[in-house]
C-alpha cells in the first residue's frame, strides 16, 4: 500500500535501501500495514493501566477503553531514552548512514527530550523533528519523509522538508468531554471551555504544537458535522491526503469519512483508523480526530 502526498517523489519498490532511516512514536497512529509497507521504525510510549506498566506496541485499545469508561486510571509517559538508543543502533546496524527521528509535539510529551538524548550518543547523524502536532498529521509526516529517503534525499534535505510541511497540516479533534485532558495536564488553552453545559461539545485543534480551542457546538452529531465543515474549508478545493481516528466509536469515524468523501472534491486518501492508545488515554472515549495534509508544494 502507498500513501502519496503529491511531491513528485519517485517511489522505488519496498526492496530498496535508503541511506536514511525514519523513524516516529507511536502517537503517529499509523495503520500496521503501513508501517510494514514503508519499514518505518515507531517507538512505543508508555502506558500505565491501573496497576499495569506496558508499553503501546503491547496494549490492547479495548482494555484501555474500557479502562477510560471506568474508575482505572490510565497515564502515559514518553519511551524511555534507551528504547530510541536500540532503534537507532539497529537502524546503523543494518546499513543506515543517517536518521531522521520524527515526534509528537514537544509540548504535548518529552518524547523528543528523550530522542534527543539517545541522539547524542549515536556514531552516526541523528536529526530530531518536533513535529508540533501527532495522530494522524504526523502519520503523513512520516510517509512523506520515508517516501523522500527512498527517492534518495539526504536527512538534511528531508528535514527542511519537514521543517515546510509540518505547518500546513492540519489536526482537529472532537471530545465528549475535556476531563480526560484535564486529568492528564494536556489541556493547554482549551481549559477556556471547561465549565460549559454537558450539552455542549468542544472540538479542539493542534495549533503551533499544543490544544487550543476550535468551536464549541450543541450536541454530538452537530460538532460532528462542523468538524467536517472544518476539514472541508481547509481542504481550499485543492488535493488533500486525510485521515479519521477514532477511540472506540468506529461508526462516528465512519460517518466523518463518508462525508468527506462526498464533500472533498479532491481528496486524493482517506485513511480510517484507531486513534493512539496514548493519545486515547488523554482525549477519553467517543473521541474523534481529523487530520487534513494538503498534496504538493505548501501554502
Amino acid at each position: 500500500m502507498r500513501i502519496t502526498l503529491g511531491i513528485n517523489l519517485p517511489v522505488m519498490g519496498p526492496e530498496h535501501h535508503s541511506r536514511v532511516a525514519i523513524v516516529t512514536d507511536s502517537t503517529a497512529a499509523l495503520p500496521p500495514r503501513v508501517v510494514a509497507h514503508y519499514g518505518i521504525k515507531v517507538v512505543p510510549l508508555q502506558l500505565h493501566i491501573g496497576d499495569r506498566h506496558t508499553d503501546e506496541a503491547h496494549a490492547d485499545p479495548d482494555e484501555v477503553a474500557r479502562a477510560l469508561h471506568g474508575d482505572t486510571p490510565v497515564t502515559t509517559s514518553e519511551p524511555p531514552s534507551p528504547e530510541f538508543f536500540w532503534t537507532y543502533s539497529d537502524a546503523a546496524y543494518t546499513g543506515y548512514r543517517e536518521i531522521v527521528s520524527l515526534h509528537i509535539s514537544s509540548r504535548l510529551s518529552q518524547t523528543s527530550h528523550s530522542a534527543r538524548e539517545a541522539a547524542s550518543r549515536m556514531r552516526i547523524p541523528v536529526h530530531v523533528v518536533d513535529s508540533l502536532t501527532s495522530g494522524m498529521s504526523l502519520g503523513f509526516l512520516a510517509v512523506l519523509a520515508t517516501e523522500a529517503a527512498m527517492a534518495g534525499w539526504s536527512a538534511a534535505q528531508i528535514v527542511r522538508l519537514l521543517e515546510e510541511r509540518k505547518a500546513h497540516g492540519s489536526q482537529m479533534i472532537y471530545v465528549d468531554t475535556l476531563e480526560h485532558l484535564r486529568r492528564g495536564g494536556r489541556i493547554g488553552k482549551a481549559a477556556a471551555l471547561l465549565g460549559s453545559a454537558l450539552s455542549i461539545k468542544p472540538l479542539l485543534e493542534l495549533a503551533e504544537g499544543e490544544i487550543v480551542p476550535l468551536a464549541r457546538v450543541s450536541g454530538t452529531q452537530r460538532a460532528l458535522a462542523r468538524l467536517v465543515d472544518v476539514g472541508v474549508k481547509l481542504s481550499d478545493n485543492r488535493p488533500v491526503d486525510a485521515a479519521v481516528e477514532y477511540v472506540d466509536e468506529p461508526r462516528r469515524a465512519e460517518e466523518v469519512a463518508r462525508q468527506m468523501r462526498a464533500r472533498v472534491p479532491h481528496l486524493r486518501r482517506l485513511v480510517v483508523t484507531r486513534a493512539s492508545a496514548v493519545i486515547a488515554a488523554h482525549l477519553g472515549p467517543g473521541a474523534v480526530g481529523l487530520a487534513v495534509s494538503p498534496c504538493g508544494p505548501g501554502r
